[in-house]
């Protein structure tokens, strides 16, 4: 099963157009960890899951493909 946090983050990455290193710096954490989530490489903790909803105004349930739109 593909992680679909990683494929859902990388597609609101680059529709609004902003750089993993922005998102990093608007939501308080490191590029490494933006760089690790977008690749699946490790999953996000409840906060920064939030952090990211609130940034792109998607629901949580969405970035953890729950819901599509």
């Amino acid at each position: 099963m593909k992680n679909k946090f990683a494929v859902r983050l990388n597609e609101l990455i680059k529709d609004n157009n902003v750089s993993k290193r922005e998102l990093a710096k608007k939501i308080g954490v490191s590029a490494t960890s933006i760089s690790d989530w977008s690749n699946g490489k490790i999953q996000p903790t409840a906060e920064n899951i939030f952090l990211i909803s609130e940034y792109f105004q998607v629901s949580a349930d969405y970035l953890l493909g729950l819901i599509d739109f």
